[in-house]
């Protein structure tokens, strides 16, 4: 009699939901139990789903990883794409659900493949500030750069989600709360309503209103500066030019430079 086939190992992790807030009606963000073995690397991104009512395959989406890697949960930011075959279900999760989590975190958005520099300007738009929450908390960017600038680019006032927390709630933090008082500035704009500092970072980009308004000199310096980009191909598209012409190399995991990006997409 043969012996039965050993059962594969799934490729993921169940996790329990431990909490959901929903900044808009589209926004929100939560927070899972984090297996005892899972390691990863602030800025790192990892495959996010549900399981199938119908018993069939799920359909995963890459995610970053909002959380530090020293966490003890994993939290991650999320917008919910009108019949999005994942996200549409997912903005429904409660405390106490069960969500698919991929093994292997990747990505490009980490220290390690970036060059040493005195400035790190974290850039993004949308949900693309996910892995700036889990980068601004990890002690090596302040040991690594003097000055770390979070900017983030949304539609309205409304989707700044975790304003209050760069503007403030950052500075109690048990581990990094001096060094983002004293070396971390947050630099928001909105595109579609009034606002202090309105329109695309591209557009504060290229017109110096972003390096007036931080009274920094005009662009970007191959010396001095470091950056990541995540968040729409359009800014990520145009920023990347933007740098390239002022001399930034762009970076990967192999071969580190002055400047990274992601392309991961949630749907």
């Amino acid at each position: 009699m043969t012996e039965p086939a050993p059962a594969k190992p799934s490729p993921f992790h169940s996790l329990k939901v431990l909490w959901v807030k929903h900044w808009t009606d589209q926004l929100f963000s939560f927070a899972c139990e984090r297996p005892d073995d899972f390691r990863f690397r602030s800025g790192e991104f990892v495959m996010i789903g549900l399981p199938d009512p119908a018993g069939g395959k799920p359909i995963l989406r890459a995610y970053s990883i909002a959380s530090p890697h020293w966490a003890e949960e994993l939290e991650f930011l999320s917008i919910a794409v009108p019949d999005g075959p994942l996200t549409s279900r997912l903005v429904k999760i409660e405390a106490g659900d069960q969500v698919l989590m991929g093994k292997k975190p990747t990505g490009t958005l980490v220290l390690d493949a970036l060059t040493g520099g005195e400035r790190l300007w974290l850039i993004g738009t949308g949900t693309g500030l996910a892995p700036w929450l889990s980068v601004a908390r990890d002690p090596d960017t302040y040991q690594r750069f003097g000055q770390v600038i979070v900017c983030h680019t949304v539609r309205n006032v409304a989707d700044l989600a975790y304003r209050d927390f760069f503007t403030s709630g950052i500075h109690d933090d048990p581990l990094v709360g001096d060094e983002s008082r004293a070396q971390l500035t947050y630099y928001p704009t909105v595109t579609r309503e009034r606002f202090e500092t309105p329109g695309r970072i591209t557009d504060r980009i290229r017109s110096g209103d972003l390096f007036a308004d931080l009274q920094l000199p005009i662009g970007f310096s191959p010396n001095a500066d470091r950056v990541m980009l995540c968040g729409s191909m359009a800014m990520i598209k145009e920023t990347g030019e933007l740098l390239e012409s002022y001399g930034l190399r762009e970076g990967s995991n192999a071969e580190p430079g002055d400047y990274v990006l992601e392309r991961a997409f949630v749907g």
